[in-house]
């Protein structure tokens, strides 16, 4: 007889998420010495594992391509906490902090775990197949956003620098809003097969079909432990930044490295379940996983960064500079080269990583 399947309460992605919130509240406020700083960092990577398994239990409840939005989601919440709870710390030496993280996760996001899940496919297939027409709204969605939100700023004139006025900044939040709540109308109600694996052939995989879904008490569960693991990652990373922060300052980095540091955090739950994804030849939904968390990193930390600058001290620069300007503009023009075929080989993926290797390498040598 076949075994029952553990549930996620007595399964180390059950217990690790309750044990981290319980750390939280010992270490909450307090400064960690440097022993402990390693202990908090081993259970903040378990958190994050936790809250992949969660996120994909219920992923797999819901099916494609809502499943993709669920972690989306749930990232960028890391991201948006973790952004204004440094920048309430941080006074004016974070005020690009928020653009600094943004653009991170559009660089790792587009190329990063694009060129990476490609690469994967392209391997295992030879050609890695997609559909072009919910891949490319995707990336006319996130290329749309980064240009009003990351670029525009460096040359508007009403404010001195790259800042936004006060309406200014209102509309970019409004906008990105705007779009975020389309792009998820389109990818779920209007236009849901455009986000459907599809097999080499071409053709729309609309089922799961490599296990039965779980129940609907077991993605309750994975729900509400993915809420606790949320909250876990959020405050041990908070308990972690001053060390963080530290040791970027002690080793004469940019300020800008901690940003990186952030995304690549808060982005380690995406790659994990995308790489997952490309080795199930289920390639639209690893490039759902990461332009839908690029664009839910624009669409949703703009607007709660800009709310919270009602009682946030200092300026909120947002515009890019000369060299990440370029970067940006290699990225989308890359990315729509590879978007229109719907295929990719070996090349287009070794592309989008060889430009998120000279964002790392720009980032801590500008």
């Amino acid at each position: 007889m076949t075994p029952r399947p553990r549930t996620p309460l007595v399964h180390w992605t059950g217990v690790l998420p309750v044990a981290a919130v319980v750390l939280l509240a010992f270490i909450w406020g307090r400064s960690l010495p440097s022993a402990l700083v390693g202990v908090v960092s081993l259970f903040l990577a378990a958190a994050v594992l936790a809250a992949v398994h969660h996120a994909e239990v219920i992923a797999h409840r819901v099916g494609e391509p809502f499943g993709s939005l669920v972690l989306a989601v749930a990232v960028t919440i890391i991201e948006v906490a973790l952004i204004v709870t440094l920048m309430v710390d941080g006074g004016e030496k974070s005020a690009g902090l928020a653009r600094d993280t943004v653009f991170a996760a559009v660089m790792i996001t587009c190329n990063g775990i694009v060129g990476l899940c490609l690469l994967i496919g392209a391997l295992k297939r030879r050609v890695a197949v997609f559909n072009a027409e919910g891949t490319g709204a995707e990336l006319a969605s996130v290329a749309t956003l980064a240009g009003l939100s990351l670029v525009l700023p460096s040359f508007t004139t009403t404010t001195p620098g790259p800042q936004f006025s006060g309406p200014q900044l209102v509309f970019a939040a409004l906008a990105a809003l705007a779009l975020y709540g389309l792009f998820v109308t389109t990818q779920t109600i209007r236009h849901r097969d455009y986000f459907l694996p599809l097999t080499t052939a071409g053709e729309v995989i609309d089922t799961e079909d490599h296990a039965d879904p779980p129940s609907l008490r077991a993605a309750l569960s994975s729900l509400g432990l993915l809420v606790l693991a949320l909250v876990a990652v959020v405050g041990l990373a908070k308990a972690v930044s001053p060390a963080i922060e530290s040791g970027v300052a002690a080793a004469g980095l940019p300020s800008s490295v901690v940003g990186v540091v952030i995304a690549l955090l808060v982005l380690l739950p995406e790659t994990i379940a995308a790489v997952r994804a490309a080795r199930r030849d289920r390639m639209q939904t690893s490039i759902n996983l990461g332009l839908g968390s690029a664009m839910a990193s624009i669409g949703l930390t703009i607007p709660a960064v800009a709310l919270a600058t009602i009682w946030l001290k200092g300026p909120l620069v947002l515009g890019l500079g000369a060299s990440h300007m370029v970067l940006l503009t290699l990225t989308v023009v890359v990315g729509t080269l590879t978007v229109v075929p719907g295929r990719a080989t070996v090349l287009q993926g070794s592309v989008h990583l060889t430009l998120l290797a000279a964002y790392l390498v720009l980032a801590v040598s500008p």
